[in-house]
C-alpha cells in the first residue's frame, strides 16, 4: 500500500516536471534552441506579471499619500499614461526681467523641465499674455512675457496651457490671441479661450478645458457658467477618454477652498472629469478625492516673483497615472521658487513637511464634509 502511495506521488512529481521543464525546453527545442534558459517554464512561472485584464483599484487618499509609487511602473506597458499638473506660470513681470537681463528664456525651468518632460503630457496654467515688445519692468499688475519665454515652455515639454485666468487679458483681446497663436504655432495646445484641447496620448485621447471664476471677464476667455460648464464637459467626455478640468478661483492666500471652489470641482467631477486642477490663491490647498476623480483645489505657485512671504515661495506639483482610461495613482511633489521666478524640486525636510501639511489639510477637508 505505502509502496503504491509513493508510486502515485512520484508520478505526479513527474507529470509536473514534465509540464514545468521538459515541454518548454522541446519546444525550445524545436524552435532552434534560441531560448533554452531565458525561457524555461520555471522562470516563466517567476516572471509572472499581472494579465491585461488586471486593472488597479481606484484613487484614495492613503494611496497618494504613501512614500512608494513605485507600484505603478509594474502595470501592463502600454496601457499607462502620466499627466503632470502645476501652479501659476507667470513669465511678466521680475520673471519677463530676470530672463531679459540674462538673455536667457530657459532660466525659469532649468531646474524643473527634465520632470516636467518626464511625463507623456504637461498642463499649466498661463497666467501671462506672450506679446510682441512686452516692456521689462519689476511692478505693478498688469503682466506680459517676451515672446521668447516659448523657448523656456518648450524646453520642459508643456503640452497644454490653460489661458483661463483673471491676467492673460491684460494686454487685451488683442494680446489673448497673439499668445495662443503664438503657442499654437510651436505645438503647445491652448484651452481656456472658449474653445477645449484635445491631445492623444498612447491611444487615449484627454481633453482639457479651462475656466476663469476671478473678475474681470475678459474677451474671448471661458468664464464660469454653471451651463457652459455642464454643456462643455458633457461634449468633451463624448470626444475623449479622459478630461481634465483647470479652474482659476478661490481667495488668495486661503489655506482651505471656499465653498464655491468645492461647489464647481465636485460638479466637474459629476459631469465625467477625471482630474479637476485649480489655481489663483498663491497658496496651497488640500486636494479630495472624489467619486473616483481627484481634485487639487490649489498647487499654489510654479513660475512666479511673489518672494515676499515663503507661503508664496512653494507650490507643489502634480503627477496623476491613468490605466486606460482609470485613475489609477497620484504624487505631489514640492517645490521652492528662488531669485524671483526659478522653481526647484524640493528633496530636504521641508519637501516631508510640505507633504504632512497637505496630507493633514486633505483629511480635515475630507472628514468637514
Amino acid at each position: 500500500m505505502k509502496l503504491r502511495n509513493w508510486s502515485i506521488a512520484l508520478l505526479a512529481l513527474g507529470l509536473i516536471f514534465f509540464i514545468v521543464f521538459l515541454f518548454p525546453l522541446k519546444a525550445d527545442i524545436v524552435n532552434g534552441g534560441s531560448n533554452f534558459l531565458g525561457e524555461s517554464g520555471f522562470k516563466k512561472l517567476l516572471r509572472w506579471k499581472p494579465s491585461s485584464d488586471y486593472v488597479p483599484g481606484e484613487i484614495a487618499l492613503g494611496k497618494v499619500f504613501q512614500e512608494d509609487h513605485s507600484w505603478t511602473k509594474k502595470l501592463t506597458n502600454g496601457r499607462t499614461r502620466v499627466l503632470i499638473t502645476t501652479g501659476d506660470v507667470m513669465l511678466g513681470r521680475a520673471v519677463n526681467q530676470k530672463t531679459a537681463q540674462k538673455g536667457d528664456f530657459i532660466w525659469p525651468f532649468q531646474n524643473t523641465a527634465d520632470f516636467l518632460k518626464s511625463a507623456d503630457l504637461t498642463f499649466i496654467n498661463l497666467e501671462s499674455p506672450i506679446v510682441e515688445n512686452c516692456p521689462v519692468k519689476i511692478d505693478g499688475m498688469t503682466f506680459c512675457g517676451n515672446t521668447r519665454h516659448v523657448e523656456g515652455l518648450l524646453f520642459s515639454g508643456i503640452d497644454v496651457a490653460n489661458l483661463a485666468n483673471n491676467h492673460i487679458g491684460n494686454y487685451g483681446t488683442e494680446g489673448l490671441n497673439t499668445t495662443s497663436n503664438f503657442l499654437e504655432s510651436v505645438g503647445i495646445l491652448t484651452t481656456g479661450n472658449l474653445k477645449p484641447a484635445y491631445k492623444e496620448s498612447g491611444g487615449m485621447v484627454f481633453s482639457f478645458l479651462g475656466y476663469n471664476d476671478i473678475p474681470p471677464k475678459f474677451e474671448g476667455v471661458s468664464w464660469v457658467d454653471e451651463e457652459r460648464v455642464e454643456r462643455e464637459i458633457k461634449e468633451a467626455k463624448a470626444n475623449s477618454d479622459i478630461v481634465i478640468v483647470a479652474f482659476h478661483w478661490g481667495e488668495e492666500y486661503r489655506r482651505f477652498p471656499t465653498k464655491r471652489q468645492k461647489k464647481l470641482a465636485r460638479l466637474a467631477i459629476d459631469l465625467g472629469a477625471s482630474v479637476v486642477v485649480g489655481n489663483h490663491p498663491h497658496a496651497i490647498q488640500p486636494i479630495e478625492v472624489y467619486k473616483g476623480g481627484l481634485i487639487v483645489y490649489s498647487h499654489g505657485n510654479f513660475v512666479f516673483d511673489q518672494m515676499w512671504s515663503e507661503g508664496t515661495k512653494e507650490g507643489i506639483v502634480g503627477r496623476f497615472v491613468f490605466y486606460d482610461e482609470k485613475l489609477v495613482d497620484a504624487e505631489f511633489f514640492p517645490i521652492r521658487i528662488e531669485n524671483y521666478g526659478q522653481p526647484y524640486l524640493l528633496t530636504d525636510q521641508r519637501k516631508d513637511e510640505i507633504l504632512e501639511e497637505l496630507e493633514k489639510d486633505s483629511r480635515i477637508l475630507a472628514e468637514g464634509e
